[in-house]
């Protein structure tokens, strides 16, 4: 494709990571404000191009061959497995909305005047986002603090049996028990990171209970190509004894989930619908917007009663009268959880329920942005449909000069087309794509930096993703190519190569065939910024640049975004997006 500069700019990369893995093998010379960003930098030597990943895939077939290298990390960092059961976990994984359940629950137990963990991933803007302490990341100190105490006591322990270290998120995982201990929690909140049975989370022996959000395809090449393979792996996390729920799954995958339950000596449990726990007329009140977080929420509750049960807690909730149809009942392989009346710390944490990059809403000025890290096939239906819902919502311009664009990247092995096809229904005056770096360079961002893939990698991926938006653009409109007058333009039949090294902002033709394109290819998310905002956005602080190499899709579109009363754009198919989106349009998630 000759992306000679992105070669050229993927060397220097790897020769300052490389560097810095030499520079801070060793302890850090005591700089505090530099101290985290030393940390950061050798953490990021712990990525290890995928080859964590074709570790996983190799081994996946003997889930103690993971577990026990997991365990191993752990004491040798100087913790045991029983001494996790100090931290009365709450365990959670599924394939969407695990993350939204796990705020939904930290927060609602956090109410009970609780000292909260949560650990989740990945991060948006900064790595310490995955570890929290009573709902906030913890400090730029105390990261250091505990990261060095787990990164030097590994290479202490190295010895011929042991030279290795640990990777990226398992490193991540073992620090965060260590803060959580550490620091005294009264309970930790566990996102699984990938699947469940050979997850590096799953070393836990004894949570207090277990949750299941939507199954899902995702992560095919690890968890593998089926949702029931998918849902055998995630009941990997059911232990004996410990009550489990789920909520509402298809048959297939709910009866695997059944059987593991089964297997595992493990009480499980389908959540009721949301309504089944709100008064006639007083419907609860979500912090997470979206009709689909009803059944995070539901989740939610059910764990955080099933925690305070065990737990000895008082004010969990009245039980209520639910009856369930006798039909209903036969048809259930899974007994249903009771519903109960919410407290009032319930209903208060449900209502107070933060968290970002998950149907956000940002006003700035005339443009609107809609963000959602919406990567699966179910979560970007559900994206469509809370946009859709949430621009009707919005005050029409009185003259009718919207704008509409979609933001968009995915990574890993997902369908690409098949979420592009969903958001069709969105109908976008333009597709915007670029890779999940915030600039060109990523050298001075340390918090962002993926050496699992190249910017030449990632860009080719953008290409591919903007000519399969195309060509369900000729499908849609038929063989008239029957456009909106917004999206008429002159196209032009040759293929710019990116060269981020000699052309800072890039536009990039769809093909030769695409003549009507209406889609553009930018190299970093702050360059896509840059032109879908024209300098309209207050919040966002565009980078001074020269020699821009103009497509006619995008001085035409320029002049429309520049004249539109109102701009909506909806981000999504990345978290990784979603995150350099945010950094770059709200600086205090940096600070």
């Amino acid at each position: 494709m000759g992306f000679r500069g992105l070669r050229a700019l993927h060397c220097a990369l790897r020769l300052v990571a490389a560097g810095g893995a030499r520079c801070f093998s060793t302890r850090p010379a005591r700089v505090p404000r530099m101290e985290y960003q030393d940390a950061i930098r050798t953490l990021n030597t712990l990525q290890t191009n995928a080859s964590y990943l074709d570790q996983v895939k190799r081994e996946r077939g003997d889930p103690q061959v993971q577990l026990e290298a997991m365990k191993g990390f752990l004491e040798r960092s100087g913790l045991k497995v029983e001494d996790l059961d100090q931290l009365n976990i709450i365990h959670v994984t599924g394939t969407k909305g695990k993350g939204s359940t796990c705020a939904f629950t930290e927060r609602i137990l956090r109410n009970y005047g609780l000292k909260t963990g949560f650990y989740s991933s990945p991060h948006l803007v900064q790595v310490r986002e995955r570890i929290r302490i009573d709902g906030q990341p913890i400090s730029k100190e105390l990261f250091s603090k505990y990261f060095w105490q787990v990164y030097n006591r590994l290479e202490e322990t190295k010895d011929p049996g042991h030279t290795s270290m640990p990777a990226y998120f398992r490193f991540l995982t073992i620090m965060a028990f260590h803060v959580f201990l550490q620091e005294k929690v009264d309970l930790a909140v566990v996102e699984v990171g990938i699947g469940g049975a050979y997850d590096c989370t799953n070393i836990i022996r004894k949570p207090i209970v277990c949750g299941v959000s939507s199954l899902g395809i995702d992560h095919t090449s690890i968890l593998g190509d089926t949702i029931e393979k998918i849902a055998w792996q995630k009941g990997g996390i059911f232990k004996p004894g410990v009550p489990a729920f789920t909520v509402p799954q298809p048959e297939r995958p709910l009866e695997v989930l059944r059987v593991r339950a089964r297997e595992s000596s493990c009480p499980l449990y389908l959540c009721p619908d949301l309504g089944a726990f709100e008064e006639d007329d007083q419907a609860l009140q979500l912090g997470l917007a979206g009709e689909h977080q009803r059944c995070n929420a539901t989740l939610a509750l059910q764990l955080s009663r099933a925690w305070l049960q065990r737990q000895g807690y008082q004010g969990t909730g009245e039980l209520k009268d639910l009856q369930p149809s006798a039909e209903l009942l036969g048809k259930r392989p899974v007994p249903l959880a009771p519903a109960f009346r919410p407290s009032g710390s319930m209903v208060q944490g449900l209502r107070d329920t933060e968290w970002l990059g998950r149907t956000q809403v940002l006003q700035h000025g005339p443009v609107t942005w809609y963000v959602d890290g919406a990567h699966t096939t179910s979560s970007v239906q559900a994206c469509v449909r809370w946009f859709r819902q949430a621009a009707l919502n919005e005050e029409k311009p009185v003259d009718g000069s919207e704008v509409r664009v979609l933001l968009f990247n995915a990574t890993g092995d997902r369908d690409t087309a098949a979420l592009l096809k969903l958001l069709l229904p969105c109908q976008f005056d333009y597709a915007v794509f670029c890779p999940n770096f915030t600039e060109v360079s990523a050298v001075g961002n340390a918090d962002q930096q993926n050496f699992n893939v190249t910017l030449e990698n990632m860009l080719t991926r953008c290409l591919e993703n903007q000519k399969k938006w195309n060509q369900l653009m000729e499908e849609k409109v038929g063989q008239d190519l029957w456009l909106s007058p917004r999206m008429q333009v002159e196209g032009v039949g040759s293929l710019l190569k990116p060269d981020p090294l000699r052309s800072p902002l890039l536009f990039v033709p769809s093909s030769e065939r695409a003549l009507n394109s209406n889609s553009l290819v930018f190299p970093c998310i702050s360059h896509a910024l840059q032109w879908i905002t024209q300098g309209r956005d207050p919040h966002f602080q565009a980078p001074a640049t020269k020699g821009l190499h103009l497509h006619p899709v995008a001085g035409s579109g320029a002049v429309l975004l520049k004249e539109a009363a109102t701009i909506r754009v909806l981000v999504t198919g990345s978290l990784h997006l979603v995150g350099g989106v945010l950094k770059l349009l709200d600086q205090s998630l940096s600070q």
